[in-house]
């Protein structure tokens, strides 16, 4: 049997227990939270309401969590389905998983860095020496040669380069994560925005059809005072163009639905022939009142693109200390342990036994300054990194912000629009009483049918537009995804 002497195997041992006594290059920190305690100079409490339906007034709390399946706050049981199916079958998510499981397999391969590496050989050669080299021509044997080996070989990582590898390729799958929760966010908030577009189109659809019936009415009522020389043929087809400028207002919205409905097939995982089965309308959701509202401070870490952006951060900030640390001496040890015997009967003959035992150390000296541009195109990608990551969270506040303008604007819009619907409803009434006794002429009286026309679909737009902007909220609050327990499992 082979064996190494008494100071080679503590040699080696030493060696392959070495601690690394530094980690050049920055130690990441995560950059400091914003202070501001809100988004606008005036502070946010509530929205404007109206006693209608979708009308209520909203209040905001910074105290109050968000649910990680959020969209359950509208109480409709085909949004959860359909959110349930989307989640189980869209393939941007899946995409996402498997690349969260590729970062996380690549770190796990990464920490093989810091442990040695061995590998075995095996050799076996037969072949006739001639002695012609030596003076001896008339000498030929034939020799047999058997060489096993085990090979280990040991980078020390004295200055820490491997490990700030590691700490890049940890951040690296860190910023993963955080794509897969932003693409988590992003499938939800398009699925619940999708079927509040549906349930929005459905409604001026609706809308749109009643219009055209009262419409129809209208026409037979003028051509009966045709028929019965009250009225002028002008009017009828004045009234005609009405009727059919309505009518021209149907196909785009249908188009529109049609659209959207292929949209939350195509969320759900599945091919347009295979169209879901979910059907929304206003009715039928609920409008959130008691709404969060995250701080500043609080957004940072609640933002999947913040978090991806500090990801990315961290990772710039290690692959800094990798590039100074290549600029620095390297240092490996390497050892082997065989036999080389001159047949398989003798390889475990103490006599055939072979070992080696060796250290380096290896300094760049002349390489054009590529290393030195190479670490301060590291500190760049540093530098460049920040401004992203401060540019992401500036970004963040804004959708923030705006979200909260648009959410105070629509309230008001809707009471606004309430208004004018009633009073245009008023109005209309009114000028058909006035028409039927000839006080006034019929270009007054479709004026009146126009004007009752656009807020009544106006109505349904600022309705539907106050669900859009709750939605927009949660989106942009990070959609409480540190809650959610189905997705997570699969990380």
């Amino acid at each position: 049997m082979i064996t190494l002497s008494q100071s080679a195997r503590t040699l080696l041992l030493a060696s392959c227990m070495v601690v690394a006594g530094c980690e050049v290059g920055p130690d990441f920190h995560s950059p400091r939270a914003p202070t501001d305690t809100r988004y606008s100079p005036d502070p946010v409490a509530q929205t404007a309401g109206v006693p209608v339906r979708g009308g209520a007034a909203q209040h905001f709390d910074a105290n109050r969590d968000i649910p990680g399946d959020w969209w359950t706050l509208f109480h409709s049981e085909p949004l959860d389905r359909l959110v349930r199916q989307a989640l189980a079958h869209n393939p941007d998510l899946e995409a996402a998983q498997a690349a969260l499981r590729q970062a996380r397999e690549n770190l796990a391969a990464s920490y093989g860095g810091l442990m040695p590496t061995g590998g075995a050989s095996f050799q076996a050669e037969r072949e006739l020496v001639s002695g012609a080299a030596f003076g001896q021509p008339k000498l030929h044997q034939t020799l047999s040669l058997v060489t096993p080996t085990l090979n280990i070989s040991y980078a020390l990582d004295v200055f820490g380069g491997a490990r700030r590898q590691i700490e890049s390729t940890a951040a690296q799958a860190e910023y993963q994560r955080f794509q897969l929760e932003a693409a988590y966010l992003t499938l939800t908030s398009n699925v619940v925005v999708a079927a509040i577009q549906e349930a929005s189109l459905r409604g001026q659809i609706a809308a749109t059809q009643d219009i055209i019936a009262d419409q129809q009415k209208a026409l037979a009522l003028v051509q009966s005072r045709l028929d019965a020389g009250a009225a002028s043929r002008a009017d009828v087809l004045s009234q005609q163009a009405q009727l059919q400028q309505t009518k021209a207002t149907l196909p785009p919205l249908q188009k529109q639905l049609a659209q959207t409905r292929d949209q939350l097939t195509a969320l759900a995982g599945e091919l347009p022939m295979h169209e879901i089965g979910e059907v929304f309308d206003l009715p039928h959701l609920d409008l959130p009142v008691d709404l969060p509202l995250s701080v500043p401070s609080q957004l940072v870490e609640q933002r999947p693109d913040v978090r991806a952006a500090e990801a990315t951060l961290h990772a710039a900030s290690a692959n800094v200390g990798v590039a100074v640390a290549n600029r620095l001496p390297q240092f490996n040890i390497s050892a082997s342990l065989g036999t080389d015997a001159t047949g398989f009967s003798n390889v475990f003959s103490p006599a055939s036994g072979i070992w080696t035992l060796a250290g380096g150390i290896t300094q760049p000296l002349f390489n054009a300054s590529q290393l030195l541009h190479k670490e301060r195109a590291a500190v760049a990608a540093f530098d460049q990194a920040a401004a992203q990551y401060r540019g992401t969270v500036v970004r963040a506040c804004q959708n923030v912000a705006d979200t909260l303008r648009a959410m105070q604007s629509d309230a008001d819009a809707l009471a606004t629009q309430v208004a004018a619907e009633r009073t245009a409803l008023q109005s209309l009434n009114l000028s058909r009483s006035q028409f039927q006794a000839g006080a006034i002429d019929y270009q007054t009286l479709l004026n009146a049918q126009r004007t009752w026309q656009q807020a009544r679909i106006g109505l349904v737009q600022a309705e539907a537009a106050r669900y859009a902007d709750t939605a927009a909220l949660y989106q942009a609050l990070g959609g409480g995804w540190w809650h959610r327990t189905d997705v997570a499992e699969n990380h």
